[in-house]
């Protein structure tokens, strides 16, 4: 197995956390060159004696500022800030490998420098596809950057494509937990608190994807990645809930064949498979005890009462600006909703109404794809005034 030089986009969340924990049992694969977070410097200090990096980035001068103070005497490492930092991080390093797990839209930029620049990516800012898709994948195939996903329901459907003929796929099935709210009726879904939402039965993650797994707008999000990683009309991408979350996801095949990948609800399996990729590491983890499991469930999702869905499959079908749109206002929402300025429900009813407003167009540029995201977000907040939710 040959070394692979590491950038890791977002190292402060839960993503780029388990990440380093993968990467310190096996720290002579691994080296890292560079780490980018928002505001979290203590974390990314503490991640900067352990791994040294030979560059650091963070969102501010403010933050660059803090973090300088923090780091050991000992350290060299460099500090920037901003965009431009962002960028220099994942296509300024050297690295062999980017692992893209910054939050929101803001991983789009850094995250597509590096594959221009013929970088592989391990992706796990689903936002990067779902906002540029059409961009993003024209700049891999012009680059030969490989994009491997790091979602599990991506890597699942990754894994069980391999070594197969693209021709003979009927379906992707994308399995969902179902979230928290999943056997609550309507009229309890009201009452919701952003507490109540951040509690997930199975997965252990960052606040925002928590709150998509809520609303079921992260199997929408997905659904839109999905199209463009692996080429399939939205026709043929379906969505099962799957409360035990063991089937990551699905492959049907034109035969009949369904292959799944299968495994315990632990970020840290495709993370490995990502950073590995085309081999595999050993993992010191908890394994799938298929006797204890007993029972595997699967039903239809409930478009009443989690509307999310149905929302990103229309942008998705609309394409060019549409799904940026759906991306940005829906982070807006999500946001509201856990400042406690929004309701549970107002986060869908904000994204259709910003969808609603808005005529889809081509996007031609990531610069387009940006202003795109701008002018949605405002968009979410003027509807958010107006309706009284915000304060």
């Amino acid at each position: 197995m040959g070394v692979k030089k590491l950038a890791i986009l977002g190292s402060t969340g839960s993503i780029g956390q388990s990440t380093l924990e993968v990467v310190a049992a096996h720290r002579e694969r691994f080296p890292v060159v560079s780490l980018a977070a928002a505001r979290s410097v203590e974390e990314l200090a503490r991640q900067a004696a352990l791994f040294q990096p030979q560059l650091l980035a963070v969102l501010d001068q403010e933050a660059a500022r803090k973090l300088k103070a923090l780091l050991p005497g000992g350290l060299k490492a460099k500090v920037v800030y901003g965009p431009q930092g962002y960028l220099e991080a994942a296509a300024g390093c050297g690295a062999d490998l980017v692992l893209s797990a910054m939050v929101g839209a803001a991983g789009l930029l850094p995250t597509y420098a590096a594959i221009k620049a013929g970088i592989d990516v391990a992706l796990a800012n689903k936002e990067t596809l779902v906002a540029g898709g059409e961009l993003v994948m024209a700049a891999a195939r012009a680059s030969g950057s490989a994009i491997i996903p790091v979602d599990s329901e991506h890597s699942a459907i990754y894994q069980s494509l391999m070594g197969n003929d693209p021709a003979g796929v009927r379906r992707l099935w994308l399995t969902a937990s179902g979230g928290p709210f999943w056997t609550l009726g309507r009229e309890q879904l009201a009452g919701v608190t952003p507490e109540m939402a951040l509690a997930h039965p199975n997965w252990a993650m960052g606040p925002k994807i928590t709150i998509d797994s809520a609303t079921m707008m992260n199997k929408g999000l997905e659904i839109i990645e999905a199209h463009w990683l692996f080429g399939r009309d939205y026709d043929d991408i379906k969505v099962v809930v799957h409360p035990q979350s063991v089937v990551h996801s699905l492959v049907e095949y034109v035969d009949g064949s369904f292959l799944a990948q299968l495994g315990l609800p632990d970020m840290k399996t495709p993370i490995a498979f990502a950073l590995a990729h085309p081999q595999r590491l050993a993992l010191d983890a908890p394994r799938l005890d298929l006797a204890q499991v007993a029972r595997l469930s699967f039903e239809e999702p409930d478009p009443e009462r989690f509307p999310a869905m149905g929302l990103a499959f229309a942008a998705g079908r609309q394409g060019g600006s549409a799904p940026a749109v759906l991306n940005a206002a829906n982070e807006v929402a999500v946001g509201l909703f856990l400042a406690g300025k929004l309701a549970f429900e107002g986060i869908t009813a904000c994204v259709r109404a910003v969808l609603d407003s808005h005529r889809a167009q081509p996007l031609q540029s990531v610069a387009a794809v940006l202003e795109t995201d701008r002018w949605a977000r405002a968009k979410a907040r003027a509807w958010a005034e107006a309706k009284g939710e915000t304060t």
